[in-house]
């Protein structure tokens, strides 16, 4: 039976909102999706539309969204759409509605950047080596099952968020003797959500191409979109 998955992209272009999203595609489709994409989240106000989807991957960075759209993801996803995303495409993405907040349980806040001597005003200032730590409890969930601990160079996400999440791999900030902060914290870095019949999947790696094509990134948000799904 073909399932239904709606792709909403777009938002700032510094995350490649489209290349990323062509980068799975071939992968859903593969697994029995029909894919529909749309470049505004004007498509989560339309009931019928909604009603009929399996899962909802979102690319959509510092964007903003009415409030029938919001109400309308919501709804969809309290009815049992799954709904997916990485990096700022689903952590960063309507920082002025709290309903799009409490959906997703954790908002990007900061991503440290480089020593000042080295920065250059690019996106590169704040490419960063950090760790990727998979959670001993998280060994055996569907995403993270057999996957190792990994490093990347990158964002690394500061995220404020609620106790809700269920946390499969966490991040910790470092305190270096410019930063502002009193001591190294830790950070969920991918992490699930129930709400209602839907599950909720995201990853704060992702911030361009080259890191979604991560082997381990990439496996853990192609497990993590067929989770979610319906």
């Amino acid at each position: 039976m073909t399932k239904r998955a709606l792709i909403v992209r777009g938002g700032w272009e510094g995350h490649q909102p489209v290349e990323a999203t062509e980068l799975f595609l071939p992968f859903l489709r593969q697994n029995g999706y029909d894919c529909q994409v749309h470049d505004s989240p004007a498509v989560y106000a339309e009931e019928d539309t909604m009603s009929g989807v399996d899962l909802i991957v979102q690319c959509m960075t510092m964007s903003t969204i009415e409030k029938d759209q919001v109400q309308g993801l919501r709804a969809a996803v309290a009815a049992g759409a799954g709904l997916a995303g990485w990096h700022g495409g689903i952590a960063d993405s309507y920082r002025s509605s709290d309903a799009y907040l409490q959906l997703i349980g954790g908002q990007f806040a900061h991503h440290p950047p480089v020593p000042p001597a080295e920065r250059t005003g690019e996106q590169s200032d704040f490419y960063i080596p950090y760790r990727v730590d998979i959670l001993p409890e998280a060994q055996d969930h569907p995403i993270t099952r057999g996957l190792e601990s990994f490093e990347l160079v990158t964002e690394q996400y500061w995220v404020l968020h609620d106790d809700l999440i269920d946390v499969l791999a966490t991040t910790t900030l470092p305190r270096r003797s410019f930063d502002e902060w009193e001591r190294p914290h830790v950070n969920p870095a991918i992490w699930t959500r129930r709400w209602g019949k839907g599950r909720i999947f995201v990853s704060t790696p992702g911030h361009r191409v080259e890191v979604l094509e991560h082997p381990s990134v990439r496996t853990i948000i192609e497990r993590g979109m067929l989770w979610a799904s319906r």
